[in-house]
């Protein structure tokens, strides 16, 4: 079947929805074009379908095929943002890293060899899990090409700075405890955004705030809004390099049904996303969207969220690419 697909600026687009149904065709996200259809990419959405580490409900290793197929609606305009992210920059879909679901420690250094590999031309890349343990080798590939540690937003129901589940240093559940301590996190601008939810006991928090992480609650979001709370992430943050880490289960169940741990009381799709956009001009250096569960997902209603998610953050690195770019030639 021939592509039809919108060029715009130079640059290449999804497949021409007036032309060819969304239903129809090969499914990479936003129905962009594969890497190898693009002569360079700056933004390249890559999947990780691993899920070795969970410690509750498997299937996150579907998550990213998941998100590609509920993302055939995105349309090439947010107005939300007044951007048009797919041309402003050249974005494509660059498949899976094929890692080892045998073997976490293989797993992981795989994902970091593979994520320096496609950012050694200068793309960002936005992640599709796969279950949080892919985010440590994502962060420690985000931190070697920034230089420097990097800063860091966890969007998540949970804390994800255990030390160990049944002696294992490398879950879900503990990236980011590693991550402190190899210090690839710049600990004065971290912060986990939508906690809640019961915890092993009071020491998890006091083991989180000794690890520099600033706690917004699912809570927090509610009482305080999401002016506020952007208000604060941004003065914590400032312009420092900034990765992003969302797990689907910072929104509530009614709308992110399809996921491993979910918890109630979580946030909505509307404000995680407002949120997200509370964010435009942060210097966003990599972003990974993980935990998505496809056998537990109803309607695609969490394929759907994470996709625009996916959506919104392709949507701000690719804003300040182009603003930096014209700034560049000024």
């Amino acid at each position: 079947m021939e592509e039809i697909r919108i060029e715009d600026n130079g640059n290449i687009g999804p497949i021409d929805a007036s032309k060819i149904p969304r239903f129809a065709g090969l499914g990479t996200y936003a129905r962009l074009p594969r890497i190898d259809q693009v002569p360079s990419a700056d933004i390249k959405v890559v999947g990780v379908p691993f899920d070795s580490g969970v410690s509750y409900r498997p299937g996150a290793r579907f998550g990213s095929t998941h998100i590609r197929e509920s993302s055939r609606l995105i349309r090439p305009y947010n107005p939300a943002l007044n951007v048009s992210p797919f041309a402003l920059t050249q974005v494509a879909d660059a498949g899976d890293m094929a890692v080892n679901p045998f073997n976490i420690n293989e797993a992981i250094e795989t994902i970091q060899q593979n994520a320096l590999d496609l950012t050694a031309d200068g793309s960002t890349l936005v992640t599709l899990g796969g279950d949080h343990t892919i985010a440590l080798p994502l962060l420690r590939a985000a931190a070697e090409r920034a230089g420097n540690p990097v800063a860091m937003l966890h969007f998540d129901a949970h804390l994800d700075t255990w030390d160990t589940y049944f002696g294992a240093e490398y879950t879900h559940g503990t990236p980011f405890r590693r991550a402190v301590e190899e210090g690839i996190l710049d600990t004065e601008a971290i912060s986990h955004v939508g906690t809640r939810g019961p915890l092993y006991g009071k020491k998890d928090l006091e083991d989180d705030k000794r690890f520099g992480f600033g706690i917004v609650t699912s809570s927090d979001v509610y009482y305080q809004g999401v002016r506020e709370i952007v208000d604060k992430l941004r003065d914590r943050i400032g312009n420092r390099p900034l990765y992003i880490s969302v797990d689907i289960d910072v929104l509530d169940p009614a709308h992110a049904p399809g996921t491993g741990t979910p918890e109630a009381g979580g946030i909505t799709s509307r404000e995680l996303l407002e949120i997200i956009r509370g964010l435009r001009g942060m210097n966003i250096v990599g972003a990974d969207i993980v935990e998505v569960a496809p056998a537990y997902d109803h309607a695609e209603m969490t394929g759907v969220a994470a996709s625009h998610v996916a959506y919104d953050l392709i949507s701000l690195i690719a804003d300040k690419r182009a603003n930096d770019k014209k700034a560049a030639q000024a």
